[in-house]
């Protein structure tokens, strides 16, 4: 097996491919170019009432970049629908290695100073990959969800990539595209130059970002 490493995970998105292991305690890796891939439109995602009400009440505390491999870690473990990981020692280390670059970034929701939920992706200019998430706590992880997509927005994204649309995604807006129609998208974002990191207060971000969705729905 070739060793996964940053550079050869950049040259992989940058072409619309991404792995995943056979299992938590294989070596073996997976790599994906679905005929049909899951997609966050930026400009028509949907944030439920009851979602916006927990975000005002300030129910967690959302960091960014703090804890990326706790994250991973979390993302990793059991769940109900989900008992086995496709991440390995060797993807972790490769993505660890990706976020002290900064290609690769955490959303967090802490409670009480807990890691109650959060995401991971990887941001390639114009283009960020979801790759997993994963809550302990009521909504923990739909509040990061917001928090990133008010980032990217913020940030000039242009292509949420989420590989897979789930029940959970689609409450949001989430869609399948045919292969052609991603690789287009991804060649338009590729071109242009997200900032991930913006000198906004967090609160201050999505709090913007809501108003802007209550204006334009």
């Amino acid at each position: 097996m070739n060793t996964l490493t940053p550079d050869l995970l950049l040259r992989a998105y940058a072409v619309g491919v991404f792995p995943m292991a056979e299992s938590a305690t294989s070596d073996e890796l997976l790599w994906f170019d679905p005929p049909w891939r899951g997609v966050l439109p930026l400009d028509r995602f949907h944030v439920p009432k009851r979602l916006r009400r927990t975000i005002r009440q300030g129910t967690y505390e959302v960091r960014v970049d703090t804890a990326f491999r706790d994250v991973m870690l979390a993302c990793a473990e059991p769940a109900p629908g989900r008992e086995n990981t496709w991440i390995n020692q060797g993807i972790l280390d490769a993505y660890c290695l990706l976020q002290t670059m900064g290609h690769a970034h955490s959303v967090e929701s802490w409670q009480d100073g807990k890691l109650v939920g959060g995401l991971y992706g990887v941001s390639l200019g114009g283009a960020f990959f979801g790759e997993s998430m994963f809550s302990r706590a009521d909504d923990a992880s739909k509040v990061a969800l917001v928090h990133l997509v008010a980032r990217l927005k913020a940030g000039g994204f242009t292509l949420l990539d989420t590989q897979f649309v789930t029940k959970h995604l689609s409450q949001f807006g989430a869609e399948d595209i045919p292969r052609h129609r991603y690789r287009r998208q991804l060649a338009d974002a590729l071109k242009r130059e997200g900032r991930f990191q913006l000198d906004v207060p967090e609160d201050a971000l999505v709090s913007g970002f809501l108003q802007s969705l209550t204006q334009t729905s």
